[in-house]
């Protein structure tokens, strides 16, 4: 169990840590839009869109090493009075109840969306807009995985507390 969750964990960080230079390249394609486009009037739909991919990389591909470092939405008003055990006892509820069923359904559903993306190499409509927009949806599959992998490994991280509160 202890290796699978290092594992998992490895991965997360790996590709937390690698992307997060996107959110550089975005603030600074962001500020070669608001450049280009107030003092030298000139605007390109290439550029406003892989700010979009480039946000959508982050967010999606960042899920997971988000819900490992623990930045997800919790109620910690309700969990911070109540012990270690209990605490523990939710966090698996709250996984089987909603992470669970909600990464399986964002997979699951996703992938006829993906498949039909691909089937058409779909590319942006705009006129100078950007290829490769199937690319883009493949993220929508892979960040579900990613966050159930996590979710997974943070479920295990919480027996073995269990485990060893039950034992120590």
């Amino acid at each position: 169990m202890n290796a699978a969750i290092k594992i998992i964990d490895r991965i997360s960080e790996a590709i937390g840590h690698g992307i997060a230079w996107l959110a550089l390249m975005m603030m600074i394609l962001t500020g070669v839009v608001v450049i280009a486009r107030y003092f030298f009037n000139f605007g390109s739909i290439a550029i406003q869109e892989s700010i979009m991919y480039l946000h959508a990389t982050l967010f999606m591909l960042g899920i997971a090493y988000t819900l490992k470092q623990g930045g997800h939405v919790r109620v910690d008003i309700l969990q911070r009075n109540l012990s270690p055990r209990r605490q523990c006892q939710i966090e698996l509820i709250g996984f089987v109840i909603f992470l669970l069923p909600v990464a399986l359904f964002m997979f699951f559903s996703s992938l006829n969306y993906v498949r039909f993306s691909w089937s058409l190499l779909e590319s942006s409509g705009a006129p100078g807009g950007l290829p490769g927009i199937f690319l883009l949806k493949t993220l929508i599959p892979i960040m579900a995985l990613g966050l159930l992998l996590q979710g997974i490994a943070e479920a295990l991280k919480n027996l073995v507390k269990l485990r060893t509160a039950n034992h120590g």
